[in-house]
């Protein structure tokens, strides 16, 4: 289904082509500007970065690898179509880089993170029929309060399955702006889609003003 978006400054006949069921890159594009659809790619992002992380590929290298592995496997099925893939990696020590899979493993993360310093990589790659156009990674650095566990387990009482969704467990637009003292970096990028870059290259392509 078309995403509506004002005529400018969409530039464009086709649509762009979301490769990601997330609805916070989707807002993004949204609040931009961006006609698109989404179409979610047939990748296993586990089955990709398990062995990228085992043989040792740094956060930023898998960030890239999972993000064009979505772009590509999406644009096979969209001949034609320019094709927008995303992903994000966590860097920190103590932590596995990987989404809980459950509450009590999301606790366990947060309990990681809690006083201390971490990277969050998001990376954007562009496809059209199977081949790579761009590709862009970016990083932000974040430093967490430290955090009891009672207040740990508040916040996840108030978020819910929400602390799944993300690689660091919290969702820094909502109740995870109380988690941090510290924040360096694209706000959009701790969202998940380096944007400025992506609009840079749509720009390039002519498909926006």
């Amino acid at each position: 289904m078309s995403d509506p978006s004002p005529p400018w400054p969409w530039l464009s006949p086709r649509p762009l082509i979301l490769a990601s069921g997330s609805g916070t890159r989707a807002a993004m594009l949204r609040a931009a500007g961006i006609r698109f659809e989404v179409v979610k790619p047939d990748v296993d992002e586990r089955a990709i970065d398990r062995p990228l992380r085992e043989g040792g590929v740094n956060a930023i290298d898998r960030a890239l690898a999972l993000a064009r592995a979505k772009a590509q496997n999406a644009s096979e099925s969209n001949r034609g179509d320019v094709v927008l893939g995303a992903d994000q990696t966590l860097e920190a020590l103590d932590h596995p880089g990987t989404k809980a899979a459950d509450r009590a493993e999301a606790k366990r993360f947060l309990q990681a993170l809690s006083g201390q310093t971490h990277c969050l990589h998001s990376a954007a790659a562009f496809a059209r029929d199977g081949s790579l156009l761009f590709s862009c990674v970016e990083t932000a650095t974040l430093r967490m309060r430290e955090l009891s566990d009672d207040y740990i387990d508040a916040y996840l009482d108030h978020v819910g399955d929400d602390a799944l969704s993300s690689v660091g467990s919290y969702r820094i637009e909502e109740f995870g702006a109380h988690l941090f003292e510290r924040i360096d970096g694209d706000h959009d990028v701790i969202l998940g889609l380096p944007l400025a870059q992506s609009l840079s290259f749509l720009r390039r392509i002519g498909w926006v003003a």
